[in-house]
Order: C-alpha cells, then sequence, then structure tokens
C-alpha cells in the first residue's frame, strides 16, 4: 500500500519532468525509499530536490513515517535503460556480451533495438612486417548487453 503510494507520487512528479526517467526505485524496511534517476541532459541537485519533494510533500510523517534518499545516476552506475545510450553518444564505453566478450569503443550510433560502437586497433598487415591500424565495428542488440558502463578517462 505504502508502496503503491510511493511509486504514484514518483511517476507524477517524473511526468511533470520529461527530460529526467527512473532508474531504480525501491522502499526498504522501515520505509526507506530509494530512487536513482538520470536525465537526458543529466541530473542536476535541484533535479533530485524536485522529485523528492513531490512525493515528500505528499505524504503525512505521521501517518507513515519514512525516510527518502533521491540521487542520480552515477558517472560509473551501469547503463540500464535505452535513454542513457542515447545520452552517451560520442562517449567510450566498456561492454560485456552475455557471450563474456569484452568491448571497449566509441558509442557512435543508438536505436530502439541496438547500439554501435566503434575503434581503432593495431593488426598485422595482410602483406609484409608491421602493423596497421584498422577501424572496427560491433553492433550490438540490447539483449546481447549484459553490462555497458561508460569509460571516464583523466
Amino acid at each position: 500500500m505504502f508502496r503503491d503510494s510511493v511509486k504514484k507520487l514518483l511517476e507524477e512528479g517524473l511526468s511533470q519532468r520529461e527530460d529526467l526517467f527512473l532508474i531504480d526505485f525501491d522502499v526498504l524496511g522501515d520505509n526507506v525509499i530509494k530512487i536513482v534517476i538520470d536525465g537526458d541532459s543529466g541530473v542536476l541537485v535541484e533535479d533530485c530536490m524536485f522529485i523528492s519533494r513531490a512525493i515528500e510533500h505528499n505524504l503525512d510523517r505521521e501517518e507513515q513515517d519514512f525516510s527518502l534518499e533521491v540521487l542520480s545516476a552515477g558517472a560509473t552506475a551501469p547503463l540500464t535503460n535505452k535513454r542513457q545510450y542515447k545520452k552517451n553518444i560520442g562517449r567510450t564505453l566498456s561492454v560485456k556480451t552475455t557471450n563474456n566478450e569484452n568491448i571497449e569503443g566509441k558509442l557512435t550510433e543508438v536505436n530502439e533495438e541496438k547500439i554501435l560502437l566503434e575503434w581503432k586497433t593495431r593488426e598485422p598487415k595482410p602483406i609484409g612486417k608491421g602493423k596497421v591500424t584498422v577501424k572496427k565495428q560491433a553492433e550490438l542488440s540490447y539483449d546481447s548487453i549484459s553490462k555497458a558502463q561508460v569509460v571516464i578517462k583523466f
């Protein structure tokens, strides 16, 4: 009952801000509400406050005691929503496939079914000695991705 009320308030808050989307929602023991959001252009502290207020101001603490935590998806958090891929076009991703293959490449295209990664690698020349730089691509359906993260480079 409490969880349903919170989920409804959360959905109402998110419907007012179409640039924000839900990554994770849980109500733990002792009514600890944990919400993780992301946004098409990132998440500001004000965005977390907006969602927090949309919930907190519509629940009665005297009726039901709770604690509320609204977080943004971290920079190194795995991508779990298709909208997260779209906002990270142009960035380098580290992807583990369901076949346990690890691929690191620049995210160049995203659509509803799949993503496209591109990278350069050095390979032996087909004829003669030495190596040549080759551009590679991998087209991955969302179903074939077990984990994907943005690679942070400094």
